[in-house]
């Protein structure tokens, strides 16, 4: 059975689980679904078509659903869904999607949002992210697996970053960043692997080895960094990392986030 505090304000058609807790002074819009044993600590405001998961903690002054920031919005029922499992805390923000770009705003499962951060309209953002506080995203961005983006830093829209990256604080991130990099810098520059998130992977020595190997290949060899790109295509059938590595800087439209020594 579901707790739900005399004071929150719950409109007639939204969906509420069971089992879940809404506290003191909530909002909570018609056409807002939230699953199962969620916990809405108080003054929670979840608004427009917006579906949570299972298993969520939000805590006070966080807005789900709120209108995309972006003029070309008139008001279309486009979405926001946020997986189970996800810790959400105060002052967080999340946007509904616009028409535009596909209408939807997707969280994954698992995440840790800290104070203040905030998801853009059309976004993608994998499982088990953890933005620290104030980590901002714009609209259009893509989000791996397992992302950890520092405090006060802001990805630009339409950026993609791929999984178990590592975002320093205080960053600003304008270019795409390969799946296990670590990116650092007022303005990101990309300084090395992820090694610290690949061995909590179970990453082995002789994976690692091959993965490091091919990263100073490509981006501290010989040539220009087409030329080497072009040479390390061939290693994509020596470890999977490498493949995904290679896969990811294909699909790009945006620039890469290189070395400083390597642009």
């Amino acid at each position: 059975m579901s707790k739900i505090d005399p004071t929150a304000r719950i409109a007639d058609g939204a969906v509420i689980g069971e089992g879940t807790e809404i506290g003191p002074y909530c909002i909570i819009g018609p056409n807002v679904v939230i699953g199962a044993n969620c916990k809405l600590i108080g003054q929670v405001t979840i608004i427009g078509h917006t579906s949570v998961g299972d298993g969520c903690v939000i805590s006070p002054f966080v807005v789900l659903g709120g209108a995309p920031q972006d003029l070309s919005y008139k008001g279309e029922p486009t979405t926001l869904e946020i997986g189970s499992g996800c810790v959400i805390r105060e002052g967080a923000t999340m946007n509904v999607g616009t028409v535009k770009g596909g209408g939807k705003t997707r969280v994954g499962n698992g995440g840790y949002f800290m104070n203040n951060s905030h998801v853009g309209h059309d976004c993608m953002v994998g499982d088990n992210v953890i933005f620290a506080t104030s980590a901002t995203l714009g609209g259009h961005c893509e989000i791996g697996d397992a992302v950890y983006i520092g405090g006060l830093s802001a990805v630009h829209q339409f950026t993609r970053i791929g999984p178990y990256v590592m975002v320093g604080g205080v960053c600003g991130v304008r270019d795409d960043v390969i799946p296990y990099g670590l990116v650092n810098g007022q303005y990101a520059v990309l300084e090395s692997l992820n090694l610290i998130g690949m061995k909590r992977r179970k990453f082995t020595k002789q994976r690692l080895a091959a993965v490091r190997g091919f990263y100073q290949k490509l981006f501290h060899g010989a040539g220009t960094f087409a030329e080497r790109l072009e040479a390390a295509r061939p290693l994509a059938g020596a470890d999977p990392a490498i493949a995904e590595i290679l896969d990811f800087i294909g699909k790009g439209k945006r620039p890469l986030c290189l070395p400083a020594i390597a642009k």
